[in-house]
């Protein structure tokens, strides 16, 4: 797209970063199904492996196909750059990559995907880096927790599995205080109803599998680039403020300004790391951005829905959904996701763990899944599956606990889904 008005998101979503074809005019961005490609002239190589000018050299790095959906949610996330990724867990690691060296640690909140949870308490200790977890409600606990050695601050915009409002604006200030990028995964949200680079986030992620993609059909992940951190302020952070020996000297801040991290990203990380988005799969994904806002509208109608009866069931103790009244969450929509509070939550089943396995095996329309942002209702049982690994007392923090089911409304007939949960209801605390 031209540079000119400033357009709506339902425009964006469906023509940020996408061209006709030069070669064949199509309107759809093609798959650019290559590993390579070929260089007009070896000077032409040479100031592409200089970094001198931007183009594609090899699909572990560039991609057509890939590019398009990097601007595109670039774009939707009001950033100057994306980088796409594997996976959602990719993602992440590729966040922390250019920021992180041994010894140094991350904030983090204490809910947070299970997997997540994982990955920072165990398998980054293989980096040399070290996560501490934190209750983001506890303002005055992250400043503690925050030290001489602390590279960032992690939390998620709507946290999985409970579906909780993190207070994005406020545990920003305290990062920026500390003179720290704010790493938020926006993965429960999306660009429709989150936007944490307003909020004053640095660095945005997301598990592109989820909601952006929205069928369950490829993995991947995304780090956006606010392009609002100076990080030659210190000397934290020597990866991009200080000569790259691999460039000649190159000093990624100096040269790329706000596009330091995410050519960082690029040159660096998916080079060496190999975390690459598949073209295919980013083609599915720019399918399903087309329709994001359509189909959020109707997650977030079908969740309030759902909640609502759920809350009122006698056989359910609570209800987690920050759309309901009764959450201590609820206060923070309008300011955080003033659209919807998405379609993620968890209820507790009377009846306990062995209710809620039941509960799982009697639904015919929810699908038993370790997945979530699909148009289908998924449902899993956190405890006894993605939090498994962690310890009661970590379950607990990260709202998964043993009595609880975590669903991800989809876009089905909402009087169908509630029909569904109540059949299910009843075998399960029968």
């Amino acid at each position: 797209m031209s540079d000119g008005p400033s357009y709506g998101f339902d425009t964006l979503q469906i023509h940020a970063g996408a061209r006709p074809d030069p070669a064949t005019g199509a309107r759809q961005t093609p798959i650019y199904q290559t590993t390579a490609y070929v260089f007009r002239d070896a000077e032409h190589a040479a100031a592409l492996f200089n970094l001198q000018e931007v183009g594609y050299i090899y699909s572990r790095l560039t991609n057509p196909t890939v590019a398009v959906l990097q601007e595109r949610i670039a774009t939707l996330e009001g950033g100057v750059g994306a980088v796409c990724c594997s996976s959602g867990h990719a993602a992440q690691i590729m966040a922390l990559f250019p920021l992180m060296q041994p010894g140094c640690n991350v904030v983090a909140s204490t809910r947070l995907y299970g997997g997540t949870v994982t990955q920072f308490s165990q398998t980054i200790k293989r980096f040399g880096w070290s996560a501490k977890f934190v209750d983001f409600d506890d303002l005055d606990a992250v400043r503690d927790a925050i030290d001489d050695n602390t590279r960032a601050v992690f939390g998620e915009s709507i946290a999985n599995p409970g579906g909780y409002i993190t207070d994005i604006r406020a545990i920003a200030d305290v990062a920026d205080a500390a003179g720290v990028p704010l790493i938020i995964d926006n993965t429960s949200a999306t660009p429709y109803l989150c936007n944490p680079i307003s909020l004053g986030a640095t660095l945005v992620v997301h598990s592109t599998t989820k909601y952006l993609t929205g069928n369950g059909t490829v993995t991947g992940g995304c780090i956006v680039d606010s392009g609002q951190f100076d990080w030659s302020a210190s000397d934290k952070f020597p990866s991009l403020s200080q000569p790259e020996p691999a460039y000649h000297g190159l000093k990624f801040a100096e040269t790329f300004g706000p596009l330091a991290f995410t050519f960082h990203s690029i040159a660096i990380g998916l080079r060496d790391l190999g975390m690459t988005m598949n073209p295919q799969a980013a083609h599915y994904t720019l399918m399903g951005i087309e329709t994001l806002s359509l189909r959020m509208e109707r997650h977030v109608e079908n969740a309030m829905t759902v909640a609502t009866w759920l809350e009122n069931d006698p056989r359910v103790d609570y209800v987690t959904y920050a759309g309901l009244e009764s959450s201590p969450y609820s206060a923070r929509i309008p300011a955080v996701c003033p659209k919807g509070a998405g379609a993620l939550f968890t209820f507790a089943v009377k009846g306990g763990y062995e209710a809620c396995v039941k509960l799982v095996d009697s639904l015919e329309i929810f699908s038993h899944v370790a997945n979530l942002g699909d148009t289908r209702s998924l449902i899993i049982h956190s405890a006894s599956t993605t939090h498994r690994q962690l310890t009661p007392e970590q379950q607990e923090a990260a709202g998964a606990a043993p009595n609880v089911v975590r669903v991800s409304i989809g876009i089905e007939n909402a009087e169908d889904l509630i029909a569904d949960l109540d059949q299910a209801l009843a075998k399960a605390t029968a």
